[in-house]
């Protein structure tokens, strides 16, 4: 499959946009905000807010312009757009101009998201291919997740801060470079009439009414909301529990990642049986234990230790989720469907900005941090009974939008 020159490119921009983006993340805009302007749980929270809020519209425009298009030019204009709104940030010396700021980069960050997710039905119609496709995409970005923080915590130790951001803005210009040959597969189009809010509608529609559709994109909220607690809280408690400076962010992240890259070769080579929702929702799950072991203590040898056994866990969990709503998606509407997936996900990750804050004042960082796992973990227990019921039917075809749902048909990821 790596010979497949149009995987390779893609997989190859997926990386070197995301070494960029996490560096920015997690050592840029954290570490901006926690460490070069003091702000308070409340102040982070507003910014990780204003990049979810500005996510949700991305991912709700990206999706109709994916099924439109094709995701190969909804990402190569994506990146060139990303660019001023990368160095903006270089800027942004204030809460308020950074929540501002922050809030533009997710708004043309977040259709390149969507859209690079939907590439695998783009680049084969075969169930197994598929998956290894999303192995390879979900891998580039683990690998990033490697990369990224610690280039960011060398620029930031060694340069400032500020060079995170000039950092990003060239990888998504390189990314676009590479993007530009690729070709995709011609995919069957059903635009309805009525404009974007229509298609968008129509996408909810097919993800609402199909029940194993439904199942994947609410299991996946919940763990959406665990991220969103630790996206407001987790510089704090590197700050005030582990009592370490900036660069601790990156290195440890960079650790996290190379848990997310085992997980997915894992992903990519595991029986076709694994491709189920009862193991989905395990994999769900066991995030509580990843929860319990990284944040549980004060040591910062614990943390490190804990970081790539949580990251093996969501390796795995990842690109299984997204091949298991791909597999259940009609062609015509994948990206719709993958933006209604990614709205979901940023509404589960804004939620928690909201009390968070809050909660970790009442309570402290490390025990809200604590409480997130567990509350994942109690939600996994409750899907894990319909799960169960999914596996012992048939997978069946997806219809299109408006013709009544086929029985006993085998699923193929192509018409």
């Amino acid at each position: 499959m790596w010979s497949d020159r149009n995987v390779r490119s893609v997989v190859l921009a997926r990386f070197v946009s995301r070494v960029g983006g996490e560096a920015a993340f997690f050592v840029g805009i954290w570490g901006k905000a926690a460490y070069d302007l003091d702000a308070t749980p409340g102040q982070l929270a507003a910014v990780m807010a204003a990049l979810g809020v500005a996510s949700l519209v991305g991912a709700s425009v990206a999706g109709v312009l994916v099924d439109r298009f094709d995701p190969r030019r909804v990402v190569i204009w994506g990146e060139v757009a990303f660019i001023p709104a990368a160095l903006s940030l270089i800027f942004a010396n204030t809460i308020p101009s950074l929540v501002v700021a922050t809030f533009v980069l997710g708004l043309v960050g977040t259709p390149v998201f969507t859209a690079i997710s939907s590439f695998g039905p783009f680049l084969t119609d075969d169930e197994d291919r598929l998956a290894r496709v999303n192995s390879w995409i979900e891998g580039a970005s683990w690998t990033a997740f490697v990369v990224g923080p610690a280039m960011g915590a060398i620029l930031a130790g060694s340069i400032g801060v500020d060079s995170i951001f000039a950092l990003d803005a060239a990888t998504s210009l390189i990314a676009a470079v590479l993007l530009w040959p690729v070709k995709v597969r011609p995919m069957a189009k059903d635009v309805p009439g009525g404009g974007g809010w229509s298609e968008l509608r129509e996408g909810f529609r097919v993800a609402y009414g199909n029940p194993r559709l439904r199942f994947y994109i609410w299991l996946g909220s919940s763990v959406w909301l665990l991220f969103g607690v630790f996206s407001a809280l987790e510089p704090l408690f590197y700050r005030d529990i582990l009592e370490v400076e900036v660069e601790a962010l990156g290195w440890v992240n960079s650790i996290f990642g190379v848990g997310l890259i085992g997980g997915t070769l894992i992903a990519g080579r595991l029986p076709q049986r694994f491709r189920s929702a009862t193991w989905l929702t395990i994999l769900v799950g066991m995030n509580a234990l990843g929860v319990l072991a990284y944040v549980g203590t004060d040591i910062l040898t614990i943390v490190v230790i804990a970081a790539p056994f949580w990251g093996l866990i969501i390796g795995q969990m990842a690109p299984l989720h997204r091949t298991m709503v791909q597999i259940n998606s009609p062609e015509q509407a994948v990206g719709r469907i993958m933006g209604v997936n990614h709205i979901h996900a940023e509404v589960g990750h804004l939620l928690p900005l909201a009390f968070a804050p809050a909660i970790a004042a009442a309570l402290g960082v490390q025990e809200t941090l604590l409480a997130s796992g567990t509350i994942v973990a109690v939600v996994a227990i409750g899907f894990f009974i319909p799960a169960r019921r999914l596996d012992r039917t048939r997978v069946v075809e997806v219809p299109p939008p408006g013709l009544p749902d086929p029985v006993d048909e085998p699923k193929s990821v192509g018409h």
